[in-house]
């Protein structure tokens, strides 16, 4: 009896039922399509720090390089071995700690045996200038204006032209500067190369730890048209590539990765790191890891994804924000109004059916009876504006990705004192890092999760005994003799 009711009073009342199901999924399909996007926002978030970071690094150590003038490595001076009026022909290499004063490689340990550390790996940032052509007596010196900017990622290819002119003398050469990264080859699930995929050849055999072989940016690989089995020379060491990584978001973090120890031995660096990659045991407990790290290890900046995270601005940062916080209020707003709305409409609905609930009353139906039969037609309702509001949630969420709109993530520039930003390093401008901002762009994409879908579906049904208790309210208040008045 119950659904044979139901069946047919849906029926009779379609327009009825379409008006209250059409409010109940606009709250849900926008619920939907907001979580959506904040979902996609949230991944593009992570692609851009994992292009600073490295995947799975939690967090970073590193110390902030010393102030110029103060022990700090300064710009790069240049010293040519000519006599007077007499033209040389030479190839210079200057290999220079990138960013970060060196730390002991002791520390490497010391930091993977504090509470709460699951992993920790060192490796050393350097840039390279080489210089080449012919010189008359006289000193290089690098114009203000140009800097080294770009460091691993940091320009577009890596590879920075430096302006520069000799002092004293006069030349025709050419600089160049690339980044190189020395990476723990035993150690390759944690650090800056894990944020990109071997294209071509292979990445480094845990026995390499020694070896002159060497993994290629693929940007850089193309602007300087090298390839597998072809070799790259730093400072005077020839490394063969073995491997050529292609960056999976943004710039990659260097353009040329070398095992650690030889890192160590190109830049005069024995035994020193610039910067320790940690993974906690728990990524609810990195605060509380960063503390102990920050106590026990003086001397030291702990920097975490977090704290990069609060670094990226752009269209990027600015979506993301109104999503969490417009978005998230217009759809709880838009929810309640339906809720409120679909509560009233089926009151309304039940107060024009008092002939009939008053007739059925007065045939025995109790006040339970009746009531049941109103809360199973609104909960009908609501599961229809649910099946309604999922479908328009889908199609919407499918047309953000189909249109993949292009946000840009910004990454500030640093300045020597432990500011953060981007810019490329081996984190990607981390403390202490000197790069100039750079911008990535990110297309946004609108995921649904499963999870998303269920809450959709426990809306819908909240929906429907939200207005069911309304009706129910109503129509328990009915008596036989309102069918007898509203007859006469």
């Amino acid at each position: 009896m119950f659904f044979t009711y139901l069946r047919r009073e849906l029926r009779r009342r379609r327009k009825a039922a379409l008006v209250v199901a059409s409010g109940l999924a606009l709250g849900i399909a926008l619920v939907i399509i907001v979580s959506s996007v904040s979902s996609g926002m949230s991944k593009a978030q992570d692609k851009v720090l994992e292009s600073l970071y490295g995947l799975g690094t939690d967090m970073t150590v590193t110390k902030a390089a010393a102030a110029q003038g103060s022990g700090g490595t300064g710009r790069p001076r240049f010293e040519f071995d000519a006599q007077d009026d007499e033209d040389v022909t030479q190839s210079t290499d200057r290999v220079m700690v990138q960013g970060f004063q060196t730390l002991a490689a002791g520390i490497v340990g010391e930091v993977g045996t504090q509470d709460g550390v699951a992993d920790a790996v060192g490796g050393l940032s350097l840039t390279v200038m080489k210089v080449d052509g012919q010189f008359q007596r006289g000193e290089f010196k690098q114009d203000e204006s140009s800097g080294t900017q770009g460091g691993p990622g940091g320009g577009q290819g890596g590879g920075g032209q430096p302006q520069g002119r000799v002092e004293g003398g006069g030349a025709s050469f050419d600089v160049n500067s690339f980044t190189v990264y020395g990476t723990d080859v035993t150690q390759q699930d944690l650090g800056p190369l894990t944020s990109s995929t071997i294209t071509g050849g292979r990445t480094f055999k845990a026995a390499e730890t020694d070896a002159e072989v060497a993994v290629v940016d693929a940007a850089y690989a193309k602007e300087k048209e090298l390839a597998v089995d072809e070799t790259v020379t730093i400072s005077g060491t020839t490394y063969t590539i073995v491997g050529i990584a292609t960056a999976e978001s943004g710039d990659a973090s260097a353009n040329v990765y070398i095992p650690l120890k030889q890192a160590q031995t190109v830049a005069d660096s024995k035994d020193k790191v610039t910067t320790v990659y940690v993974k906690a045991a728990d990524s609810q407990q990195i605060a509380t890891v960063k503390a102990a790290i920050q106590k026990n290890i003086s001397g030291t900046t702990v920097t975490t994804s977090a704290d990069l995270a609060e670094t990226v601005s752009g269209s990027l940062s600015t979506a993301s924000d109104l999503a969490s916080s417009v978005g998230k209020w217009l759809s709880i707003a838009v929810l309640t109004a339906a809720f409120l709305v679909a509560g009233l409409l089926t009151s309304s609905a039940v107060s024009r059916r008092v002939r009939e609930f008053g007739t059925l009353k007065a045939l025995g139906w109790k006040s339970g009876r009746v009531t049941r039969q109103v809360v199973g037609e609104a909960l009908v309702n609501g599961l229809m504006g649910g099946v309604l509001g999922i479908a328009i949630g889908l199609a919407g969420a499918y047309a953000v990705t189909a249109v993949s709109p292009t946000l840009t993530a910004q990454l500030g520039a640093t300045g020597g004192g432990g500011g953060m930003g981007g810019g490329g390093g081996p984190m990607g401008g981390g403390p202490g890092r000197q790069t100039a901002a750079r911008t990535l762009d990110i297309a946004l994409t609108a995921p649904v999760s499963l999870t998303t879908i269920l809450v959709a579906v426990g809306l819908a049904v909240a929906g429907g005994l939200v207005a069911g208790a309304f009706g129910g309210w109503r129509a328990s208040r009915l008596r036989p003799a309102d069918a007898l008045r509203r007859v006469a």
